[in-house]
């Protein structure tokens, strides 16, 4: 039994997980190196979009094309580190819930279990597609406009001059990989951490279920009480551990929408 199998999946695509079978140190050496690769793109590309606030913009209409995006890649690295640094605490986390007192053990209790992990399973995958059919529908609007125009999809602040084939197919490119997987990264954690927060739900209905069976089974009160223990240690990791990430995310979505709405009475002015 492995809890949030696909969200682990993706993490280790964003290098954010090292696979299990991969114990050797050759292989744990290759994925160091994506890992580091994956650093990179994200954050050479927060970097320039940063850089193009502070030296290039000079209104106020830039400034709000700008700053949209540079909240989101921001979000991303955030969450890229934060997935980093806990990588222990996400093993400790995800093997609490698969030993003993957690592990569903009864027909009933893994019933219960299943319903919860595929349920998440399903909303991750629902949330992938959303926000990949996102990507795909401006990676192919960029394609068909700026990329004939030769202009890049976002605007950037770099140390070059890009206007030369090569480096133009190259800059374009760093743009919409490092697009993609800011986008697989932000499923990747969000994912996670509602996965989390899911399971403990999980473990109070299957703590709901064993109290049930007390007054048939008086031997399993030491283990009901283990559980509820253990559960309010689970919760309180958890957010100890991810508070940070979601009060940027929170404070960035709230900006997100401001700046949205700004965006939109703007157009409505125009028009």
């Amino acid at each position: 039994m492995r809890v949030l199998d696909f969200t682990l999946k993706i993490l280790t695509f964003c290098g954010c997980w090292v696979p299990d079978s991969w114990t050797s140190s050759y292989k744990r050496v290759i994925y160091h190196v994506h890992t580091f690769f994956v650093l990179v793109l994200v954050n050479t590309f927060t970097l320039s979009q940063l850089l193009d606030i502070i030296l290039t913009v000079d209104n106020a209409d830039d400034f709000t094309d700008n700053f949209y995006m540079l909240l989101t890649t921001t979000v991303v690295c955030c969450k890229m580190f934060s997935m980093l640094v806990n990588r222990k605490n996400i093993a400790m986390l995800t093997n609490i819930l698969t030993e003993k007192p957690c592990r569903p053990l009864e027909s009933k209790e893994m019933e219960i279990y299943y319903k919860f992990d595929k349920g998440m399973q399903a909303t991750t995958i629902h949330y992938a597609i959303l926000v990949e059919t996102t990507c795909v529908c401006i990676t192919l609007t960029s394609l068909l406009t700026d990329f004939r125009r030769r202009t890049l999809t976002f605007r950037a602040w770099l140390p070059y001059d890009y206007s030369s084939p090569v480096l133009f197919y190259i800059t374009y490119a760093h743009q919409l990989i490092s697009l993609i997987i800011g986008s697989v990264l932000q499923v990747a954690c969000d994912g996670l951490i509602c996965g989390l927060l899911v399971h403990i739900c999980c473990q109070i209905e299957i703590l709901e279920s064993r109290l049930r069976r007390i007054a048939h089974e008086p031997d399993i009160l030491h283990e009901c009480i283990l559980q509820h223990n253990r559960i309010f240690d689970f919760a309180l990791t958890v957010n100890e551990k991810f508070r940070f990430t979601i009060a940027i995310q929170f404070m960035a979505s709230t900006l997100v929408v401001c700046f949205n709405l700004y965006q939109l009475t703007r157009s409505t002015t125009t028009n």
